[in-house]
């Protein structure tokens, strides 16, 4: 399904969370769509059960996936607020954390205004 960087510094649950939801908002995973068993997924990508039961529930917590009990998980319908809420409280986690470091606002909205203008030059 995807590949799993295991010398990443961001979390193995996180990029299993990140990479389905990418997959599911380009539409790669259809709506409906049955996602892999967490065993299964787990022995695919050589990560603990856990690490991936705990993707998935962070999945189905923000509306990405919905558990069918006895079937397994499947992509939701997709809601672009559903992604941009996700979006905006990853925002809100990474703007917290810079506030606290001692990042200016200014300093943020610059950073902000740079990185839509360099999407808007592609």
């Amino acid at each position: 399904m995807f590949t799993i960087d295991l010398t990443s510094r961001v979390p193995i649950y996180e990029q299993i969370y990140q990479k389905i939801t990418e997959l599911a908002l380009s539409g790669t995973l259809e709506e409906n769509s049955q996602l892999p068993s967490v065993r299964s997924l787990a022995k695919d990508a050589r990560v603990n059960p856990n690490t991936v039961a705990k993707a998935y529930q962070e999945l189905e917590r923000r509306g990405i996936i919905y558990s069918v009990p006895g079937r397994g998980s499947f992509v939701a319908k997709l809601d672009n607020t559903i992604f941009h809420k996700a979006a905006l409280d990853e925002f809100d986690e990474a703007a917290v954390s810079a506030k606290n470091r001692g990042v200016s606002a200014d300093t943020l909205k610059e950073h902000i205004d740079a990185i839509y203008a360099k999407e808007e030059d592609k």
